[in-house]
């Protein structure tokens, strides 16, 4: 693991700035599926920066995104924190695997859709859990509101996480190639 040095904090910063950028701008609906690109600073940051950087990029955009998006400080703001985070630390570590190999994730590309992919069902999981906790803790628990939609939840990070690798993984090559990334 890395210390978090000055340009760690900067990188953190604006990854969650475009984090919450791309989660309350760009967003393309369709019924009740909600597209965002906000996931994508973090699966920039796991595969070039690692799990912690990756994890604190999604904590500090999520916490921020629950400050403005209307829901506040609550009793339950702390576990809504947790599922994006869950997303940077699995590729994050996947990513750290392979990072003194010759070839790092992002240039291998059907396994760095397939870690995407589980990282979104991890992440899925998680949220359900925190649907769940919240639900309980707030007295509104039933089952069809916690796992009603699970299916539907899982199919849609599915895609969404197809579409983030889509773009991630050639720009994290990028990235690298650049020297943006740690080595």
């Amino acid at each position: 693991m890395s210390k978090i040095n000055t340009r760690a904090l900067c990188r953190i910063a604006m990854l969650a700035a475009l984090y919450v950028l791309l989660n309350n701008t760009i967003a393309i609906k369709a019924g009740n599926l909600r597209i965002t690109f906000a996931s994508l600073p973090v699966v920039l940051s796991a595969l070039l920066f690692g799990p912690l950087e990756s994890a604190l990029t999604a904590l500090v955009g999520e916490f921020i995104n629950q400050l403005i998006g209307g829901y506040g400080i609550t009793v339950t703001t702390g576990l809504w924190l947790i599922p994006p985070a869950v997303r940077g630390v699995v590729i994050g570590i996947a990513a750290m695997a392979l990072r003194r190999t010759d070839r790092p994730l992002e240039r291998r590309p059907v396994l760095g859709y397939v870690v995407c992919v589980l990282a979104a069902l991890c992440t899925t999981i998680s949220n359900t859990a925190v649907i769940a906790v919240d639900a309980w803790v707030t007295h509104y628990y039933s089952r069809a509101y916690v796992f009603g939609e699970l299916l539907y939840r899982l199919g849609s990070g599915v895609l969404i996480a197809v579409i983030v690798a889509t773009a991630a993984l050639p720009m994290a090559v990028l990235l690298r190639r650049q020297g943006l990334a740690r080595a």
